[in-house]
């Protein structure tokens, strides 16, 4: 298996394919064990690495790790400001498994180069510890995420919801992560790993046909049509411009690139016509039919500049975006629940201020140009994997201005992976340098176990809130279970959230909305939330929060202001009186001691 060890590829498959595959999940979160899971395996197949970083590693990917260690200092400052800790333990503990698997990216990289250009063929474009691994497990899930989406599309009656998931949005693929947009980047990264693996001709030893490669790369495709994503419709486009500037690449390879979107539109077009004759559904068109294209993304940019432009300097703080947004007055609001705008930098300006997000784009923008000129500079062998690499990273990139995959495991490891490897130095070709295998280092595979065991305690962690939202046979009340959530180290706010909703009169519960508001506000909770300020003597907060309500037009909170169909009613329920003063979003936030 060109001295892959079969250790190495199931750890890959279970950080890369498995979280993908995962169907099963539970409240309250349905991604959770997905993440998790991929933390897990991250860890344990950098654990599996036999070698040591070189003397370069850690400043090849300087401006990266500089940006999450800007991060981390600003969720630890929003902590100090606010931020519950559960919230601001989980930020920091993600960057930091971030920052390790960059640094495993290059902590690979010499004894990579020794296995591709040590002894044979077969360690070649897709060679190294890490790099074959992961491109292969990376096609595995897109491959295997094609299949269900054709299933969820075509046979339906197919999906329980337990091993395959059900879609939701009628003629859409939606994969096992129930998101199409996040279904569409996923297949996408394993389109581009096709790449290079077929410029090889081989996948963990054996051969890979560029018959066999086409066909999947079609199917991969068609799958994408299948989400009707628009991302992914743009991210084609992203594939030609590879095909057509990576004069490494072979003729063949070259030309299947550039008619990546040729090939989408021709998919397309027979979804289309087969919806027609069949009398079925195609997402696609519905999507296209939408008379708002951005699916309120203008609206909340438009909210979010306002708000930049109410705190230039210092932002919102870490995580506070919900909170701030939701508590100021947008008449034009989009009426859903928003918690992050919905693009990268919008979400650094808003939360981090200007100056500071000015400086991180100027990091992240000289880590991409240094990642191109390296994954240029490196030999013909390496070069393919590297600019794949490379196109990876950007995919996230261009996903990230529409949305915020970077916000989830199963993405942002692999992105950190990506961009670690096309930031690796170009090799120096000393034969005795390269054929030496460095000798095996213990920070690896601390840094990979200590990841596999945050997941497994997260894991743990995470079930004491799970048994307040599906108790089971659960023999303790509620009120217990509560309890013992809120002593959870990275979900206490779940248990808070549970507090504040069931707790009557809401005035008794006010402490637990100090932590529960800062996740997401949505309906349920600001109600009770109105109610406990105007039971425990907060007549203006509680109004400002009414006020903040209607603005969402959410029929959920109907009978919130039915009341004040009455008129007559002496005293006014607080929800149908204007606030003798408006109350501004920081002046919600708990006091400080």
């Amino acid at each position: 298996m060109n001295g892959i060890s079969p250790s190495r590829i199931l750890c890959a498959l279970l950080a890369l394919t498995a979280p993908s595959l995962l169907a099963f999940n539970v409240s309250p979160s349905t991604t959770l064990l997905n993440q998790l899971l991929a933390v897990g395996g991250w860890g344990a197949l950098i654990a599996c690495l036999p070698v040591r970083p070189g003397r370069g590693a850690w400043s090849a990917v300087a401006m990266p790790l500089m940006v999450l260690a800007v991060l981390v200092a600003e969720a630890l400052w929003s902590w100090h400001s606010g931020l519950p800790s559960s919230l601001a333990l989980s930020a920091i503990a993600m960057m930091v498994c971030a920052g390790t698997v960059l640094w495993a990216a290059q902590a690979s990289g010499r004894q990579d180069e020794a296995e591709a250009y040590g002894a044979d063929e077969a360690g070649d474009a897709a060679g190294g510890p890490l790099l074959q691994p992961v491109l292969a497990a990376l096609l595995m899930a897109g491959v295997l995420s094609s299949v269900i989406a054709l299933l969820q599309v075509f046979a339906p009656q197919w999906t329980d919801g337990e091993w395959i998931a059900r879609s939701g949005l009628p003629g859409r693929a939606v994969g096992n992560l129930r998101q199409p947009n996040h279904l569409s980047t996923l297949i996408l990264f394993g389109l581009i790993a096709l790449v290079p693996l077929a410029e090889a001709g081989r996948v963990w030893g054996l051969r890979l046909h560029r018959g066999l490669a086409l066909v999947l790369g079609v199917l991969m495709i068609e799958a994408v049509v299948l989400t009707a994503s628009r991302t992914g419709m743009v991210a084609t486009l992203l594939l030609a411009g590879w095909g057509l500037l990576d004069r490494g690449l072979s003729r063949r390879t070259r030309i299947a690139l550039v008619l990546v979107p040729v090939v989408y539109g021709l998919c397309w077009a027979g979804m289309a016509g087969w919806a027609r004759e069949s009398s079925h559904v195609f997402g696609g068109e519905a999507r296209l039919a939408e008379k708002d294209l951005s699916s309120s993304r203008a609206a909340i940019w438009k909210n979010t500049v306002s708000l930049i432009a109410a705190q230039p300097w210092t932002g919102v703080g870490w995580g506070e975006f919900n909170f701030a947004w939701t508590l100021t007055s947008f008449p034009d609001r989009p009426v859903a629940f928003f918690d992050h705008t919905h693009n990268l930098l919008l979400q650094f300006a808003v939360e981090l201020g200007l100056p500071v997000a000015a400086v991180l784009a100027l990091l992240l923008l000289g880590t991409l140009v240094l990642a191109l000129r390296r994954s240029r500079a490196q030999p013909a062998e390496a070069g393919v994997p590297a600019r794949a690499a490379l196109v990876m990273v950007l995919l996230a990139g261009l996903h990230s201005l529409l949305e915020y995959p970077l916000w989830y495991a199963y993405f942002l490891l692999p992105t950190a992976w990506a961009l670690g490897h096309a930031l690796r130095r170009p090799p120096q070709l000393r034969p005795a340098v390269l054929s030496a295998t460095p000798p095996t280092a213990w920070a690896p595979r601390i840094a990979g176990a200590l990841m596999t065991a945050g997941a497994l305690f997260a894991l743990q962690d995470f079930y004491r809130v799970v048994l307040i939202y599906q108790p089971g046979n659960a023999t303790t009340s509620l009120a217990q279970r509560i309890r013992d959530g809120q002593h959870s180290v990275f979900f206490s706010y779940q248990a808070d959230y549970a507090l504040a909703t069931t707790t009557e009169p809401p005035a008794q519960a006010l402490g637990a909305f100090e932590t529960a508001t800062h996740a997401l506000l949505d309906t349920r909770l600001m109600m009770a939330w109105a109610r406990a300020l105007d039971g425990s003597g907060h007549p203006s907060e509680a109004r400002t929060l009414a006020q903040r309500m209607r603005e969402f037009r959410n029929p959920a909170a109907d009978d919130f202001f039915a009341v004040c169909d009455d008129e007559t009613q002496t005293p006014r329920p607080f929800q149908c009186e204007a606030p003798a003063q408006v109350v501004p979003w920081r002046g919600f936030m708990p006091a400080k001691d």
